[in-house]
């Protein structure tokens, strides 16, 4: 099968964008692809963490995956730092790099701003080692949105030129894989703005790890506007929350949005969120009760990233081994 490799950082809680933008997706793909799954701890550090919350946010990001449908056992789940093949690519692709391709990376100046001279140098570099955590397993196809294209694109001229420079064919260029239906889950505060672990409100996302009420409550406060909902499709153009929540309400209901409003066109905001409500409950509540289960008993979560690093290790180290080997450096 073909191998995948998918990476998220284990910050904050999860929410409902990561679920359907890349959880779900992660699930779907176990069936026909063999996957490797990452908590990319060391891309977190590229800004400053509370080492205490790093290690519970990375077991609870571990219990929120498992509890989504991530089969451990079949494929594989394992925290970055504990297998070193990243790091040790890393550095090579460092050194593979250059200077002009970094300087075009849009991400690292979305996130430093004007203020850019102070943040940390992984924040900069950070693309070389996402290139590494891909090539460290050969992979072939990397799940992702269409912010992280041009990480892949970076990938792929490290590729070329590391082939290049030293005369072999050792890696393949990545493919990367956009789910045709991905959601773009909005704030629930700000139809304009994306969900996001950072926002200051927590009335602003769904975490997964939400209960029932807590749920029903959020969707009832949710930003909305005084028109009853269209028809069509066309009627929600200048309307982003009233579109944002016809986008969940269909993604969560694997429906179209025009199924949708087929169904809930010319409602008011009030039925339509009760219904709404249901539909999150019902995939959500199950998710959130299983992490509270697995939460519980700590030490499987560890022993599940253990032997998940093991397995890692073991299809990463003899690849670069043969990097290290082909760049010259002496066992």
């Amino acid at each position: 099968m073909t191998r995948v490799f998918s990476g998220i950082q284990p910050t904050g809680i999860p929410h409902l964008g990561n679920y359907l933008g890349a959880i779900q997706n992660w699930v779907a793909l176990q069936a026909d692809h063999e996957c490797i799954f990452c908590l990319v701890d060391l891309h977190a550090l590229t800004v400053w963490q509370n080492p205490a919350d790093l290690i519970a946010q990375t077991r609870q990001q571990t219990a929120v995956l498992l509890a989504s449908g991530i089969d451990a056992e079949k494929h594989i789940l394992f925290n970055q730092s504990a297998v070193s093949a990243h790091t040790r690519l890393g550095w090579i692709f460092n050194c593979v790099s250059r200077l002009g391709w970094l300087n075009r990376m849009t991400q690292f100046k979305d996130k430093a701003g004007k203020d850019r001279e102070n943040h940390s140098a992984g924040l900069y570099v950070y693309p070389n080692l996402m290139a590494a955590d891909i090539l460290a397993y050969k992979a072939v196809r990397v799940p992702v949105g269409d912010d992280q294209r041009q990480h892949i694109e970076l990938a792929n001229d490290i590729v070329k030129k590391f082939n290049h420079d030293y005369e072999v064919d050792f890696f393949q260029e990545i493919e990367p894989f956009v789910p045709a239906q991905a959601a773009r889950v909005m704030s629930l505060r700000d139809g304009s703005k994306k969900m996001s672990k950072s926002d200051p409100s927590v009335q602003s996302r769904i975490d997964l790890t939400d209960d029932a009420d807590t749920i029903a409550l959020k969707i009832r406060r949710a930003k909305t506007d005084p028109e009853p909902l269209p028809s069509s499709i066309e009627g929600l153009a200048d309307r982003p929350e009233a579109r944002n929540l016809v986008g969940l309400y269909a993604a969560l209901g694997d429906l179209t949005p025009e199924q949708v409003l087929a169904q809930h066109g010319g409602e008011g905001f009030g039925p339509f969120k009760k219904a709404l409500t249901d539909v999150m409950i019902a995939r959500i509540e199950p998710i959130a009760q299983e992490t509270t289960r697995l939460l519980e008993d700590t030490e499987h979560l560890d022993h599940v990233l253990r032997t998940g690093a093991a397995r890692a290790a073991a299809i990463a180290n003899p690849i670069v081994d043969e990097v290290e080997r082909i760049v010259g450096l002496l066992k």
